[in-house]
């Protein structure tokens, strides 16, 4: 019976390794505070043995996707595109999260209801392009906001 349980283990675990080689993204969600902008955040996992640079985000859900931040600057912050990409070392992960890195939806198509999926493309150039959905939620509370404050609440 060993024999039989350590045989079917081995068969398995190749498949398992699979499971999780490349680029892979966790707990996707979107907010929006206004009919005309959104945001997007999840957690970006590299399974590579080499670094993947996340260079740019696709969807039909705005007339524009970008790549943002928040930088200080004498004590404001700021939120602007990011120029180059977000670099995600080999066996890391790499948080797109509120007050931080980020996705933002400009000129949306439609507003973002709690629920509605938002489907996007994320490409990390020579690792290979990665489809997502992310799910509204606009009660959701900031995991690790920047400073305590939502900086999106403007938008």
């Amino acid at each position: 019976m060993k024999t039989l349980i350590s045989a079917s283990l081995l068969a398995i675990l190749p498949v398992a390794a699979l499971a999780h080689d490349g680029m892979h993204v966790n707990d996707a969600y979107a907010r929006s505070a206004n009919p005309v902008t959104g945001a997007i955040f999840m957690q970006l996992e590299n399974h590579r043995q080499t670094a993947c640079t996340l260079q740019g985000v696709a969807s039909d859900a705005a007339e524009k996707v970008e790549l943002h931040t928040h930088t200080e600057d004498n004590g404001v912050m700021r939120m602007g595109a990011i120029e180059g990409g977000i670099e995600i070392p080999a066996g890391e992960t790499h948080e797109l999260a509120r007050g931080a890195d980020h996705v933002m939806l400009m000129g949306l198509a439609q507003p973002l209801n709690d629920g509605d999926p938002v489907a996007l493309t994320l490409d990390f150039g020579d690792c290979g392009m990665v489809e997502v959905e992310a799910v509204v939620d606009n009660d959701r509370e900031a995991d690790h906001a920047g400073h305590g404050h939502d900086a999106h609440a403007g938008h």
